[in-house]
């Protein structure tokens, strides 16, 4: 029964994938049977893909090995990161954390030999992902998706520029987050086991990855020059500015969740009260994201689920491959599923070479930014991006090719450096 239960798993895996490509069909059929639009709808949302196929999992786990069984599967499942994803994501999204972090983008564009919206526009793609070693990945993503919204995808620029923009920030933010070994999710899977401190980060890593950072972000700006320097400054921006004290008890709530990241009962109170917070002072808050925090928070949780039966093909895959092969393998399997799952599997094996490790581990945040489902942040900039593409959906295959140049100067990084 349990090799049934992970073939069915493998097989909902693999429908969910398809389905991630299939969302403008679901959307159409909303047109063409507009008595049941609003379930068609619901199955073209990106992010409801996994939640909606782990349910279907469950339930058909229960019937094939009674709910005892399949709520014991469940129960056995870690959620912390989709709940930090979530709360990280209503937090970080605020308008006092929004208004430091243009300040803080403002500041430091001046040091950028480029100027106006294509100095902030290299800040906002540069600094921030590498923030993310320090604020966590999730909450960088949020931060720089945020306002780059602001900055290019609600002006009239051109959907290749927009597309190329998305692809860059998910890579970006995959590589981004390995100067430290706490921020990026397939470095946290590993780097206890594996002894890797903060030297050993910045020594394999992250000198390299600041570097294709840089490089990805400069050839971005260098061939959009044009039309980035013809994006007028925001009329907005300087205007309603908030009190000290409140900028002060956000960025507060921020650093603690960030701190205790992996306290799921710690950061949910946290969050509480930063709800209880906004709204006894509700003149010094925007809308709060809790709508697109909750569908990325059951996409990742859905991936979760249906994650945890993947291990019956993807380990003995993994370990079937020498050092240099599973850097591409790791790559290329990162786009299909998450690339945490990918160095946690290779966490389980005993004896593997330094090399080996590098190369798992390189692989996974090279590939991160292939698909919305390589790297858990990225379905929180998709949440927060995809209103300014057509039909309000980004092609999964437009995201790939967009996100091929800047992943092939990852692998440059990793692999020649």
């Amino acid at each position: 029964m349990t090799v049934a239960v992970q073939w069915l798993a493998g097989a909902l895996f693999a429908l969910a994938i398809l389905h991630t490509f299939s969302s403008k069909y679901f959307q159409r059929l909303a047109h063409e049977q507009p008595a049941h639009a609003g379930f068609w709808h619901l199955l073209g949302e990106v992010e409801v893909v996994f939640g909606f196929w782990a349910i279907v999992l469950v339930a058909l786990m229960i019937a094939l090995q009674g709910r005892v069984a399949a709520t014991a599967y469940v129960d056995s499942r870690d959620y912390t990161e989709p709940m930090f994803v979530f709360a990280i994501m209503v937090v970080a999204g605020s308008k006092s954390v929004l208004q430091v972090a243009r300040a803080i983008a403002a500041l430091l564009a001046r040091a950028v030999p480029a100027r106006g919206a294509i100095g902030l526009y290299l800040v906002t793609l540069v600094i921030v992902p590498l923030m993310g070693s320090l604020i966590t990945e999730p909450a960088a993503m949020t931060l720089a998706a945020l306002m780059l919204r602001e900055q290019v995808y609600s002006r009239q620029v051109s959907t290749r520029l927009k597309y190329v923009t998305l692809g860059v920030l998910f890579v970006n933010i995959s590589i981004g987050g390995t100067l430290t070994p706490f921020a990026a999710p397939p470095v946290l899977m590993v780097a206890g086991k594996w002894g890797w401190g903060f030297v050993d980060m910045i020594t394999l890593f992250g000198w390299k990855s600041a570097l294709a950072v840089t490089v990805n972000a400069a050839s971005v700006a260098f061939f959009f020059r044009r039309e980035l320097a013809a994006i007028a400054p925001s009329a907005a921006r300087g205007k309603g500015q908030l009190p000290a004290g409140i900028l002060a008890i956000h960025i507060g709530f921020l650093a603690g969740i960030v701190a205790f990241s992996h306290h799921p009962a710690v950061f949910m109170g946290l969050l509480l009260l930063f709800l209880g917070f906004a709204t006894a002072y509700p003149k010094f808050q925007d809308r709060l994201m809790l709508r697109e925090g909750l569908l990325v928070a059951f996409f990742l949780a859905g991936l979760v689920v249906l994650g945890g039966h993947q291990q019956w093909w993807l380990s003995p895959l993994l370990h079937g491959m020498d050092a240099t092969t599973v850097y591409y393998g790791a790559t290329g399997l990162t786009a299909l599923t998450d690339n945490a799952a990918l160095t946690y599997l290779a966490s389980l094996v005993d004896g593997l070479s330094d090399e080996f490790k590098y190369s798992v581990v390189a692989g996974a945040v090279t590939g991160g930014g292939l698909t919305v489902i390589a790297n858990a942040p990225n379905p929180a900039g998709f949440a927060i991006l995809r209103s300014h593409f057509q039909d309000e959906a980004i092609h999964p295959l437009g995201l790939f090719l967009a996100a091929l140049p800047a992943t092939l100067v990852a692998v440059a990084a990793f692999r020649l450096l």
